[in-house]
């Protein structure tokens, strides 16, 4: 029963009791009266009339002490636990959890209010853990900057003080120099790249892609990188037919990149690196496997890799550790393009990520204008890369 009706109920009682009871006193009277015709009332009757009107009134007194309970637990005692949330809240107290109340407008009021309080309390959680990242993140990148320029400043003392004594030094020297350098360029991109994501700035340019090309591309493309670093890749298409994803391609791309790069960087050194990249269709979605014989992740790290600024290893090794950003940026991505992404790993043995992207179900590709297009559109038009440039460049003369 919601509030009104509770309060309607108890307004009749206590208006319509008292009227009834009211007059049937005098009735009752009137009635003895009538039987003693006018004689003086008999004491036992005056002493029954006294005993009808106090019961009378302690009906009156007991159904009003019942309609005030009943009123205070409704609407009163609510109130009171609402006034003591909110005081809570007001001292900083978000942990504190409403009663469950009557299904009625307060007990509708308390629910919002609990539903406020525990957004609230999500809200106040995430600012917390956004002041600790914060924190944590000057004192990684006061780390992260500090050692290579520390190492910089001790090359260049060495070149000035003829520590480099010879060309063979010098080349050394200069090569380590331009290494540091380069590791600090990359570190302040990839911090850049992770605010722009974070801030939701980065212009994504969505197209239709077919992904064994797309693929193929990039395997090619690593191929000669990785063969420079002596490291092995196996790449397997095991799509049928020709599949499109809706993508970003250069983002898209970045993810392979910083998978295959945090693979390079925990390669065991003791063996020959391998890294194999495996697509399967899977209906609904792309499965796009990265597997590797590196080091592997430890059981207590393995959920955590994702977060920013998480590295395994605890002394931010910067030869091995890199930045600790790369899988942060890789999971933001692959989240933007209503994907999923996750990791196995057996310590010792290697890692695998595992990388799903969604399907584009029409299988019509679109010769579309957009710098990728050509690189990555349907090959069955029957149109050459070279030709497509040429068609455009001719109706761009004839404009």
């Amino acid at each position: 029963m919601n509030l009104r009706g509770k309060l309607k109920i108890s307004f009749s009682i206590m208006v319509i009791l008292p009227l009834v009871l009211c007059g049937l006193v005098p009735a009752l009277v009137f009635g003895v009266r009538s039987m003693g015709n006018g004689n003086p009332m008999p004491e036992d009757t005056r002493r029954m009339i006294i005993e009808i009107v106090l019961i009378v009134l302690a009906l009156l007194v007991i159904t009003s002490c019942l309609l005030s309970v009943w009123i205070y637990r409704s609407v009163i005692r609510p109130l009171k636990q609402l006034k003591l949330a909110v005081s809570n809240i007001k001292e900083g107290n978000y942990d504190f959890e409403m009663p469950k109340v009557a299904s009625d407008e307060i007990g509708e009021l308390c629910t919002e209010f609990e539903e406020m309080r525990v957004i609230l309390k999500s809200s106040v959680d995430e600012k917390l853990k956004s002041e600790e990242q914060e924190r944590e993140l000057i004192r990684n990148i006061s780390h992260d900057l500090k050692t290579p320029l520390t190492a910089i400043k001790g090359y260049i003392e060495g070149l000035r003080d003829g520590v480099a004594n010879t060309p063979e030094k010098q080349e050394k020297y200069i090569r380590t120099i331009a290494n540091k350098v380069n590791d600090m360029d990359r570190l302040i991109n990839e911090l850049i790249i992770c605010s722009r994501l974070d801030a939701d700035r980065v212009p994504y340019t969505f197209v239709k892609v077919n992904a064994g090309a797309y693929f193929d591309d990039c395997c090619d493309e690593l191929s000669d990188e990785l063969s420079a670093e002596n490291i092995e890749l196996k790449y397997k298409n095991h799509l049928k037919d020709d599949v499109y994803i809706n993508a970003d391609p250069e983002q898209l791309k970045r993810v392979v990149n910083n998978i295959i790069s945090n693979s390079v960087k925990y390669m065991n050194p003791d063996r020959q690196g391998r890294i194999n990249i495996d697509i399967y269709d899977e209906g609904s979605y792309l499965h796009v496997k990265f597997n590797d014989n590196g080091k592997g992740i430890a059981d207590k790290d393995i959920s955590r890799i994702f977060e920013r600024f998480y590295r395994t290893d605890d002394s931010r090794n910067s030869k091995q550790g890199g930045s600790g950003i790369g899988l942060a940026i890789v999971k933001k991505i692959v989240n933007d393009h209503k994907g999923k992404i996750y990791a196995e790993s057996v310590l010792g043995e290697g890692t695998t990520m595992h990388m799903d992207l969604p399907v584009v179900n029409d299988k019509a590709a679109l010769m579309l204008e957009d710098k990728h297009a050509d690189r990555y559109a349907d090959k069955s038009e029957g149109k050459s890369r070279r030709n497509i440039r040429g068609h455009r460049k001719n109706q761009a003369k004839d404009a």
